[in-house]
C-alpha cells in the first residue's frame, strides 16, 4: 500500500484525530496489499454508510467514529421523570403490589418509551419478572436478566400416548443419561454445535475467556425452574402447525445460557451501574447507550448468549430424540429473557426488553408453561401493541422459593405428583405446583394477546435436585 497521509484523509472527511490514527493503524496491518485508490474508495464508503460496516470485526472501529456521538452516561447522573410513559397491566388483580411498583419505577426512566406487565408478573431484580420495557437507544442489562436467552423449546413427535406406556422405562433412562442439571458441570460426553465456532467469541476479552466453559456446558441445563419433560400435547383443530388435531408425544425444555449468560450479565450490569448513576431506588435499572462501546459489546454478547441458549436446547432435543429413535414432526421455540430491536405502532424504533415474557407478534408461535403437574400452552401471538407484542412466560411464582420450601413437604409433593400421574426425576419442593399461580387463570387473563394452539401435559419431568 502507498502510505496514506493525514492530509489525504482530511480531504475525504476524516478530520478527527482518533479516526485518522485508527485508519493508519488498521490499513497498514490489514490492507497492506491494497492500492491507495482502493483504500480511499473503501474509506469513503465507510464514511458514507458507517452502519453497513459496523459489524465488521476490522472496519467496525472506523465505522464507529462516524456513528452518532454516544449520548453516553459516562458518570452521568439522571433524575427520574415525574410524568411517565404508557404502561398497560394485564391480569392486575393477581399481581402483587411490589411488582407493579417496580414496573412504575422503570417507567420513570428518561429512556423509557412504553411498558407492559404480563399476568404472571412478580417481583424481580431491577425489572419485575413479567415486565416488558421499550426504551429509546438504550439497553438495560437487568431488564434482560441474569439468565440471558432463557427460553422454551417444544418438539412434537410422531408418536402418541401408547409410546409413554410402552417405553416409560427407556424414556427415564434416556433422560438421566442425556441431560445434566445444576450450576456446574455438563454432559459426560462432548457436544458439538456451530455456535461454538462463532467469531463473536473472539470479539471481546470476556467472551474469549468464556468460550471453553460454554463448550463444557453445551447441552446442559441450569437449576431452579429449568426442566426437560416428556408429555402429551393435544393440538387444536386448524392449528398453525397444520398438523392433524390429536394427541402427540412431545418433548418440552426450559433453560438458558448457563455460565456464559450469567458472566455477561454480571460484567455489563457493573459497567452500566458505574457509568449511569440513578437515584438509589432505581440503581439496578442503569442502562448502556446503544451508541457506546459497552452498549455495542453487550448487544453482541447478549445475542451470542441467546444463540448459545438455543444451541443447548438443540442438543437436548437431538440427543433425546436420537436415543429413543423418535421422529420429529414440528418444533416451536422462543426466548423469554432478551432484548430486541423493534418498531412501535407509531413507527418509532425502540429496544424491547422482555424479562420473563414471551414474544407474541401477530402469527408468532410461543410456549407458556405452568408447573411440573399443570398444563403448558402452545400459543400464537396476536400482535397487540399495548402489550408490546408480548404474552406471559409461564404461570409465574405465587411464593418465593423460601416460602415454597416452608409450605411443602417431600411426601406432600409426592402425593401431588402421583395424583397428577407425573414421574419426577430430581426436582425439589421449591418448585412444587402450589409455588406457582394458576396457569388457567394466567392464560385467561391474556386471551386478547394470544390464540391457543395446543395444550401440553407433563408425564416424565427431569429437574435439578437441590
Amino acid at each position: 500500500m502507498g502510505s496514506i497521509k493525514t492530509k489525504e484523509l482530511s480531504k475525504i472527511g476524516y478530520t478527527n484525530d482518533r479516526a485518522r490514527s485508527l485508519v493508519i493503524n488498521i490499513m497498514s496491518r490489514h490492507f497492506k496489499h491494497h492500492s491507495k485508490p482502493e483504500i480511499i474508495q473503501l474509506l469513503t464508503a465507510i464514511k458514507e454508510d458507517p452502519a453497513r460496516y459496523r459489524a465488521d470485526d476490522i472496519l467496525g472501529k472506523i465505522a464507529d467514529t462516524f456513528m452518532d456521538e454516544p449520548v453516553e452516561c459516562n458518570f452521568q447522573s439522571y433524575e427520574l421523570l415525574e410524568k411517565t410513559g404508557q404502561l398497560k397491566v394485564y391480569g392486575a388483580k393477581e399481581i402483587e403490589r411490589s411488582a407493579k411498583q417496580q414496573m412504575e419505577l422503570a417507567m420513570s426512566l428518561p429512556v423509557t418509551v412504553q411498558g407492559a406487565l404480563m399476568p404472571d408478573a412478580h417481583t424481580g431484580y431491577g425489572l419485575p419478572i413479567g415486565g416488558v420495557l421499550a426504551t429509546q437507544n438504550a439497553v438495560l442489562p437487568f431488564a434482560v436478566g441474569v439468565d440471558i436467552g432463557c427460553r422454551m423449546a417444544l418438539t412434537i413427535l410422531d408418536e402418541g400416548e401408547s409410546f409413554l406406556k410402552r417405553f416409560s422405562h427407556q424414556v427415564k433412562v434416556a433422560m438421566k443419561e442425556y441431560t445434566h442439571f445444576g450450576m456446574e458441570g455438563g454432559l459426560e460426553f462432548s457436544q458439538e454445535h456451530a455456535v461454538l465456532d462463532s467469531p463473536v467469541f473472539q470479539s471481546t476479552e470476556l467472551l474469549k475467556k468464556l468460550q471453553a466453559k460454554a463448550a463444557r456446558q453445551l447441552g446442559s441445563s441450569g437449576s431452579g425452574n429449568h426442566f426437560v419433560e416428556f408429555g402429551l400435547i393435544d393440538l387444536q383443530e386448524d392449528n398453525a402447525l397444520q398438523l392433524p388435531a390429536k394427541k402427540y408425544l412431545a418433548l418440552l425444555s426450559h433453560s438458558g445460557s448457563r455460565g456464559l449468560g450469567a458472566n455477561i450479565a454480571q460484567h455489563y450490569t457493573r459497567i452500566a451501574m458505574d457509568t449511569c448513576k440513578l437515584p438509589r431506588s432505581a440503581q439496578q435499572l442503569a442502562w448502556l447507550d446503544m451508541n457506546s462501546e459497552a452498549g455495542q459489546e453487550y448487544w453482541l454478547s447478549m445475542n451470542l448468549a441467546g444463540d448459545y441458549a438455543k444451541a443447548c436446547h438443540d442438543r437436548i432435543h437431538a440427543n433425546l430424540t436420537k436415543a429413543l429413535g423418535l421422529q420429529v414432526l414440528a418444533k416451536v421455540e422462543n426466548h423469554h429473557n432478551f432484548a430486541w430491536e423493534d418498531t412501535l405502532a407509531d413507527g418509532r424504533s425502540v429496544i424491547i426488553h422482555r424479562k420473563g415474557a414471551t414474544p407474541a407478534h401477530a402469527g408468532e408461535m410461543g410456549i407458556i408453561p405452568g408447573s411440573m403437574c399443570t398444563a403448558a400452552y402452545l400459543v400464537m401471538g396476536k400482535g397487540v401493541d399495548n402489550a408490546l407484542y408480548s404474552a406471559s412466560h409461564g404461570a409465574g411464582r405465587a411464593m418465593s422459593r423460601k416460602r415454597a420450601k416452608e409450605n411443602m413437604t417431600v411426601s406432600g409433593l409426592k402425593k401431588m405428583l402421583s395424583s397428577a400421574g407425573v414421574t419426577l426425576i430430581g426436582g425439589s419442593v421449591e418448585e412444587n405446583p402450589l409455588a406457582y399461580k394458576d396457569i388457567e387463570q394466567v392464560i385467561g387473563a391474556q386471551q386478547e394477546l394470544v390464540d391457543i394452539q395446543g395444550r401440553f401435559m407433563p408425564a416424565i419431568v427431569r429437574m435439578n435436585k437441590d
